[in-house]
């Protein structure tokens, strides 16, 4: 069951640049939507989408320590598996559902996918990028796959190319509306104006998908 954590002496937010993800993220939700960012972590995105884009944000985090400084910062946050609880929402809830760096933590990635459709009207999801040309050199020459690019730290149940995500993507019976390669935490990755070349040359990509 989802629980929602108290709000008791909000403490304020330090100011940071966004990171590069979450900037794109930023430009694909709607001013004032009404958006929940699934593995909200630190709830730097909540913060920048209530700020940026005033979207009536609210967050889902597993770890309790996290979700609790985010409610402490004055954030909706609550403390749950979202692998099992995103079935508590009804249809049509939100807007826009994001999943920022966090949908190759889930051990079932399509159905989260499948959920998030159901109660989004759209869905956002940035993954890293596994095929990139320095991870299948590391392979090559090492034996063994690396983490993606600028990656280090993220839990990561799932390594992904973008071809796989594509592919999981559809499969889960979802169009690809946009997509946006990124290198260097910045998008527009050199050569990757095909998925081919982003499948090489990305770090890392966000992607908007509709049902």
């Amino acid at each position: 069951m989802m629980a929602q954590l108290a709000l008791v002496h909000p403490v304020p937010e330090p100011q940071s640049a966004p990171r590069g993800d979450h900037e794109v993220i930023a430009l694909m939700v709607g001013e004032g939507a009404k958006a929940l960012d699934v593995g909200c972590g630190d709830g730097a995105l909540l913060s920048l989408l209530a700020r940026e884009r005033r979207a009536r944000a609210s967050g889902v985090e597993l770890d309790r320590v996290k979700a609790h400084a985010c409610v402490a910062r004055g954030l909706s946050v609550m403390q749950a598996d979202a692998e099992t609880e995103l079935a508590a929402f009804p249809a049509g809830a939100f807007d826009t559902v994001i999943f920022s760096r966090s949908l190759q933590g889930f051990r079932r990635p399509g159905a989260v996918l499948r959920e998030a459709a159901r109660i989004g009207s759209q869905v956002i999801v940035s993954i890293g990028n596994s095929a990139h040309w320095r991870s299948r050199l590391h392979l090559l020459t090492k034996g063994a796959m690396s983490e993606p690019p600028g990656w280090g730290g993220f839990e990561q149940a799932h390594r992904w190319s973008i071809r796989d995500f594509a592919a999981l993507a559809r499969a889960t019976g979802l169009k690809i509306e946009r997509a946006a390669p990124m290198s260097h935490s910045r998008p527009g990755a050199p050569f990757a104006k095909s998925l081919w070349r982003a499948n090489w040359f990305a770090e890392e990509a966000v992607f908007l998908l509709t049902a």
